[in-house]
């Protein structure tokens, strides 16, 4: 199994500890102890959490989406899953690098209701209003064609964007994505279960972040604690609706309309979206392939970073 990246000096990890150079188990105490709101701008806007800060880009909607770009060269916009304290650096921080180094220019996204993007309490967080959004942001910075990866609700993101707007998408890179199986499937998975009893239940502290984040992976003696850290500092500004009102439609019906080209990834033993999807992918969009891997988990950028790395950049350059 690859070196866990989360244990190594990432440049990314470098970039946050010289950004917050305070101590984040002290920081993070403070935080599970505090109301959400008197740590919050307008919108739900969190301060000070251990993330390297980028660029924010206004949507017409008046929300503030926050983003990473790395790089030159045709464009790789990252689509993180959900789940409490969830961002695009924490869920992508072993991979876009390579990207980087390979020639491409990566966006890396945190959705709204998450990272340091606007969280607002009185929207309907299902998946029109995620594409509505992403699709803005490509407007707003400039981005007219481009490859879509994404990871879980991510991957439905993408999914839902190539079928709406056809002509911005390149090709689609999928991480065990949602939306091609009923809601009542995904609501019997062990993870999402989990996911949505502990963010119910009230603040989110490192324990229960960790019971969460062991079954994203197989092997979950790679977990590290900087990345629990960072999504328990994110958490805590998480809007209340952000989960109950998380909809997310069966999108297999339409998938023989998605023209461009898939590459796909599955663990076996995802807990959270069901293997079966990778099928069900390849039965009805007509470009697609996937590499499913025993073993893995939900997280397969992280659980076999070297291989999903290498075997993206081969697709992006060679088909």
């Amino acid at each position: 199994m690859n070196t866990p990246v989360y244990a190594q000096h990432s440049q990314g990890a470098q970039l946050a500890r010289r950004c917050f150079p305070f101590d984040p188990l002290q920081r993070l105490a403070r935080l599970c102890l505090m109301n959400p709101q008197t740590m919050e701008n307008p919108m739900n806007q969190p301060v000070d959490l251990p993330l390297p800060v980028g660029h924010y880009a206004t949507l017409p909607n008046g929300l503030r989406l926050h983003y990473l770009d790395e790089g030159a060269g045709p464009v790789v916009l990252w689509l993180h899953g959900s789940g409490p304290g969830a961002s695009g650096f924490s869920n992508f921080k072993g991979n876009y690098p390579q990207f980087v180094a390979a020639g491409y220019r990566n966006l890396v996204l945190d959705l709204p209701g998450f990272g340091r993007s606007d969280k607002p309490e009185d929207v309907q967080y299902n998946l029109e209003f995620f594409v509505d959004c992403v699709a803005a942001f490509l407007e707003s910075v400039g981005v007219r064609r481009c490859t879509l990866l994404g990871n879980s609700l991510g991957g439905a993101i993408a999914l839902g964007l190539a079928l709406r707007l056809p002509q911005l998408v390149q090709s689609l890179i999928l991480l065990a994505p949602g939306g091609v199986e009923e809601r009542e499937t995904y609501f019997k998975m062990e993870g999402i279960v989990r996911m949505v009893s502990l963010f119910s239940a009230g603040p989110i502290g490192m324990e229960e972040m960790r019971s969460m984040m062991r079954l994203q992976l197989f092997d979950d003696s790679i977990l590290p604690e900087s990345l629990l850290q960072e999504r328990v500092a994110v958490a805590v500004t998480q809007p209340k609706n952000l989960f109950s009102t998380m909809m997310v439609p069966n999108m297999e019906a339409q998938l023989g309309e998605i023209q461009c080209p898939i590459l796909g990834f599955w663990g076996t033993n995802d807990h959270f979206n069901p293997v079966s999807g990778a099928q069900r992918i390849i039965d009805g969009a007509p470009n697609a392939r996937f590499i499913v891997l025993n073993r893995c988990g939900h997280w397969v950028q992280v659980e076999h970073r070297e291989l999903f790395n290498r075997s993206c950049i081969d697709f992006l350059q060679n088909g």
